[in-house]
């Protein structure tokens, strides 16, 4: 499934051995290669601040509970792993990189994106508009098969006005089936529609 990365910050990690988390989630680490989160920097009690990394090929599931781990050996030092500390050094982040197209036209600045839950691959990015387009488009979410290029200071997306085609064709939309669970049926309890994480806790 799909996950927002600001829904990964601050999720917590629970070991199985402990039996109960060991800590909460609080960056993740990307490489910017082929925009997957190879890490996450972790923080709590249990936590030691020289092994604050967990490898993402560490993590046994994760879920809306958190993310599940073996123990908390699991977890590493900046230079245990080489792969890692090489993407360190790179001091590489996507959150509020710039957005252009190949033609110089800006679309704004990263402010999330979405990652697969299974291998935690970057698949779409959340670009908030400058304050002149934001006017009619506050935002745009764009596939990773529109990007071209990422630098140290922005990523390059081939065509905004295919982007902005698809986002219509999405908006214009209309399902042409009935959704069985609009009408209350026995044992069925429909989803806090104004309190979306209301079924989570």
């Amino acid at each position: 499934m799909l996950v927002m990365n600001s829904r990964l910050i601050s999720a917590p990690v629970l070991s199985v051995q402990a039996g109960g988390p060991i800590g909460k989630i609080t960056s993740t680490i990307i490489d910017p290669n082929d925009l997957k989160i190879i890490a996450f920097r972790l923080e709590g009690p249990l936590v030691n601040k020289q092994q604050n990394l967990l490898d993402a090929r560490s993590i046994r599931e994760y879920s809306n509970y958190g993310f599940v781990i073996d123990d908390i050996d699991e977890l590493i030092g900046p230079d245990d792993v080489i792969k890692i500390s090489d993407i360190l050094k790179l001091n590489f982040d996507l959150l509020n990189l710039k957005v252009e197209t190949k033609k110089g036209s800006k679309l704004g600045k990263v402010q999330d994106f979405t990652v697969t839950s299974e291998d935690f691959i970057v698949q779409q990015i959340i670009v908030k508009r400058p304050a002149v387009k934001a006017l009619i488009d506050p935002e745009l979410t764009i596939s990773r098969k529109e990007i071209v290029e990422i630098t140290d200071y922005k990523v390059i997306i081939k065509d905004e006005e295919k982007v902005l085609k698809q986002k219509a064709e999405k908006e214009d939309f209309v399902p042409n089936f009935v959704n069985p669970f609009r009408e209350s049926q026995p044992g069925f309890a429909p989803a806090d529609t104004k309190n979306p994480g209301a079924q989570d806790n």
